[in-house]
């Protein structure tokens, strides 16, 4: 259950893994919000994903103590990371829930 929660926001694991999936698919973050008909205002998200951005680094170091980050032909490193959550966790419905119970570490830092 806590792992569904992103401490400190009001978006949950599962919301941000699904927008996060829309963006690896090339979409926009508007046309992801719009599909996604998240109750989250469009400046809430860009500012989620600055933030996440500049968590990148300590996210991607702890994924590679797991595995090696795989290659991409992604040359956003927001994206790039997003890969190597996916190998990461293959298995799992979201992955940044996993890796909040793997790492005991919240994801957005």
């Amino acid at each position: 259950m806590l792992a569904q929660v992103l401490p400190r926001h009001t978006v949950r694991a599962r919301q941000l893994w699904d927008l996060l999936k829309e963006l690896l698919k090339g979409v926009s973050v508007g046309q992801a919000v719009e599909k996604l008909r998240l109750p989250f205002a469009l400046e809430s998200l860009y500012h989620l994903l600055k933030r996440l951005r500049n968590r990148l680094d300590g996210v991607r170091c702890w994924l590679g103590r797991r595995q090696k980050e795989p290659d991409s032909c992604q040359s956003d490193p927001l994206l790039q990371t997003l890969e190597h959550l996916q190998s990461v966790f293959r298995e799992a419905v979201c992955p940044i829930s996993h890796f909040q119970v793997v790492f005991q570490q919240p994801f957005m830092g």
